[in-house]
């Protein structure tokens, strides 16, 4: 699920989309961990942020494959340290 919370924020529970946005450089405000079966991730709601979302959902963005990676390492290890 990905929606936007409000005009300065976006948020979204998919890890994948998560690390596609921070690989194209889009800031990551903050992660919500209150509920214990799943992660938001809230993004700054910045210009081209949703053309970027609507373009990773129809398979057309790309990004560098370790830099990606290595976000979704760092995004894991920010999820389930204390």
């Amino acid at each position: 699920m990905t929606k936007t919370t409000n005009q300065k924020q976006f948020s979204t529970f998919d890890l994948g989309l998560t690390g596609a946005l921070l690989t194209h450089g889009f800031r990551l405000l903050s992660l919500n961990k209150t509920n214990p079966k799943k992660v938001s991730f809230n993004f700054e709601h910045e210009e081209g942020l949703d053309q970027a979302v609507e373009d990773y959902f129809s398979s057309n963005f790309q990004v560098d494959a370790q830099t990606y990676f290595n976000h979704i390492k760092s995004l894991k290890n920010r999820i389930y340290s204390n």
